[in-house]
């Protein structure tokens, strides 16, 4: 049978029966747990409703509920998920919240068995982070006219985000007082609430400097807004914009409109470092990653880069 697309996905998904309130009851009281016990990050905390309210309509229409799933009910949504092409990335984050979910019930003495516990994960891919070439970046920040305001605050956004090496929604969040200029520092509140102390550049600190003073006060507009990046009105700047700022760039400086994204100026700030003889554990404490095997991946892509140099350039390449 051949997988549906994500039109034909969305249209089944909208035929499915409505949440039921046992089972709404029961998302919001496990994600409210998961908020006060771990701090876990909205786009996480939306991922998980979403995945479990999917999960629940499902079983509404089996004739069962979210709560009293037992494996084989598992086994069949994963499997209905096969069928209508859902990739193995999609299904792992499902089973991620699954897990969650009946082990919170477990904790609470509202099962007295997990049924996600014999489950194997989908097998995924290995994927390398993309990562720009140093000229394409260069281009990159090049792309903006920093005669206007806006587009001085986009020169400082690019600029900060490769050179911390910031998430889009660490970069968006920031509060105008995160920036200590004096020391070079920037103070970074990254995933599930980690406090990390970034050094800035010598050109991050120089565009910021100049944002700071010519061109923030202008889009503020004689409002005092808490937020470091603003729209025009003094509003904080949302992930989507910044995305969008990132693409016309982008195009601007001729680069591959698939090849680019915000967090593509991520890969391309840890990968660079590493090409440079940047030390991993440093790099971890930068990207605020929590576990060394997070970051290891980089390593991937810097040998990658030492091969393409010695097949081009050593006499028997």
């Amino acid at each position: 049978m051949p997988s549906l697309t994500p039109a034909q996905r969305r249209q089944r998904a909208i035929a499915l029966p409505p949440l039921r309130d046992a089972d709404s009851l029961a998302i919001e009281g496990f994600l409210d747990a998961q908020w006060a016990e771990s701090g876990v990050a909205r786009q996480t905390t939306a991922g998980y409703r979403r995945d479990l309210q999917g999960f629940a309509r499902w079983r509404d229409g089996a004739g069962g509920g979210l709560a009293e799933a037992d494996r084989a009910a598992l086994f069949d949504y994963l499997a209905w998920r096969a069928r209508d092409g859902y990739s193995a990335r999609s299904n792992a984050r499902l089973l991620t919240a699954l897990r969650a979910f009946f082990a919170w019930r477990l904790r609470r003495g509202e099962r007295t068995d997990d049924p996600t516990a014999l489950l194997d994960p989908p097998r995924l891919p290995r994927s390398l982070p993309k990562a720009l070439a140093e000229a394409e970046i260069e281009g990159l920040l090049a792309a903006p006219d920093v005669d206007t305001p806006a587009g001085l605050r986009d020169r400082a956004m690019l600029e900060l985000m490769y050179a911390a090496g910031l998430r889009v929604s660490e970069l968006v969040a920031l509060p105008a007082t995160a920036v200590n200029l004096r020391q070079g520092v920037l103070r970074v509140l990254g995933k599930g609430g980690k406090e990390r102390l970034v050094p800035l550049g010598e050109e991050a600190q120089h565009w910021l400097e100049r944002y700071l003073a010519q061109a923030r006060p202008a889009l503020a507009a004689g409002r005092t807004p808490a937020w470091l990046f603003l729209n025009p009105g003094g509003q904080v700047l949302s992930r989507q914009q910044f995305w969008q700022l990132v693409k016309r760039h982008g195009a601007a400086a001729a680069i591959d409109p698939h090849r680019i994204s915000p967090h593509v100026l991520r890969h391309s700030f840890a990968t660079h470092l590493l090409n440079h003889g940047a030390d991993l554990r440093a790099l971890q404490m930068l990207l605020g990653h929590s576990s060394l095997s997070t970051t290891q991946v980089y390593t991937l892509v810097a040998r990658e880069h030492l091969k393409r140099l010695h097949a081009r350039h050593h006499p028997r390449g």
